[in-house]
């Protein structure tokens, strides 16, 4: 049965529906959730003109997030080789997203909207990660990704937390690796969703909160929980049976920020229990922008590129879609990432730095 929705987010006005969504179980329990709204039928969850690839929905950029989802198939079934958070990154339930972060790739693909896209075909996609999991069988050398376990990636275009919301897909996930062997599920999230805590994930889900300066998330982690409050989750989530890391990310280099970062380690270390703190690991990611997304923040958020968009500290590199993605410059980049990494070990020593880049 679908749990009962809650979240301030979503004003869900109009559902894009694939016919065969709608006749999946999962499906049917989604449009249930919202009885009022406009059904509009669509060929294809990719292809919606009204949606996907119309500049005009740059001045409609967040009221289409909260009032537009997409409900289709997930056609391919595939765990791609990962390397960095995971050794996979499983078929994904959902794309998109009801937040707003000014930095996110995902708007890079869809085009200039990109509502919640939630996949009916569930039991396809659990059963597929079951059986590539089966075939791992145990891992025999512990890795900087874990010492046990395979880890899948199971929120790359997504949040969980949000996804939660909207359908049981995510609760069906951390279900079948609570009960895996020798897999572990992981999401990043930054969205505090406490009905998580009800769960039973038994140690078998990584829940990675995205953290920054409260100064850097107040500009561009829009429509997202408040850093304090994700903080303030932590020992709760650990009590509930997750294991909890946290990602850095993204690293934004501007005037003051390592005294932001110092300040945010302390508020950090100040609010963690000596369990959590055993637990704890860090991933540490700097920003990396797009002149495409660039060009779309213009039109609705221009505030946020004054910090995200730095030529004069940023180097470019072609994009596997014919864009320009922009990094911290070579030589400067080393710089940066070594303060920060310094800090962390200075401030929270007692945190493992999973990877660093």
């Amino acid at each position: 049965m679908a749990t009962t929705i809650r979240n301030p987010l979503l004003d869900i006005r109009r559902i894009y529906v694939e016919p065969a969504a709608a006749e999946l179980p999962r499906g049917q329990e989604i449009l249930a959730r919202f009885p009022a709204a406009e059904r509009v039928e669509v060929e294809s969850h990719h292809r919606i003109p009204e949606l996907h690839g119309d500049e005009a929905n740059v001045a409609r950029w967040v009221r289409i997030k909260t009032e537009a989802l997409v409900l289709g198939v997930k056609k391919s079934l595939t765990a791609r080789p990962n390397g960095r958070s995971a050794h996979f990154i499983a078929p994904s339930t959902a794309n998109g997203c009801a937040m707003a972060c000014a930095y996110c790739y995902v708007p890079r693909r869809k085009g200039y909207s990109n509502p919640i896209t939630v996949f009916a075909n569930i039991d396809q996609i659990l059963g597929y990660v079951e059986r590539h999991a089966g075939r791992q069988g145990v891992k025999a050398e512990p890795d900087q990704i874990d010492p046990h376990a395979w880890v899948y990636d199971i929120g790359e275009n997504s949040d969980c937390s949000l996804d939660a919301t909207v359908s049981d897909n995510v609760r069906d996930l951390v279900e079948l690796f609570g009960r895996l062997p020798h897999a572990k599920a992981s999401f990043a999230t930054k969205y505090v969703n406490r009905d998580l805590l009800d769960w039973e994930p038994r140690g078998r889900t990584r829940v990675r909160f995205s953290l920054m300066p409260a100064a850097d998330s107040k500009l561009l982690d829009i429509r997202t929980s408040p850093i304090a409050d994700r903080i303030a989750a932590i020992d709760d989530f650990v009590a509930a049976g997750y294991e909890v890391n946290v990602n850095f990310s993204p690293v934004v280099v501007r005037d003051g920020w390592l005294e932001d970062w110092a300040e945010l380690l302390g508020h950090l270390d100040d609010a963690l229990s000596a369990e959590a703190r055993r637990r704890l690991a860090a991933e540490v990611i700097f920003l990396t922008h797009n002149d495409r997304l660039h060009q779309v923040n213009l039109g609705w958020h221009p505030k946020a590129e004054e910090v995200l968009w730095r030529p004069e500290l940023q180097q470019a590199k072609r994009s596997e879609t014919g864009g320009w993605n922009v990094r911290y410059r070579n030589g400067h980049k080393g710089r940066y990432v070594a303060a920060l990494t310094g800090l962390i070990g200075e401030r929270l020593p007692y945190c493992r730095i999973r990877y660093a880049f």
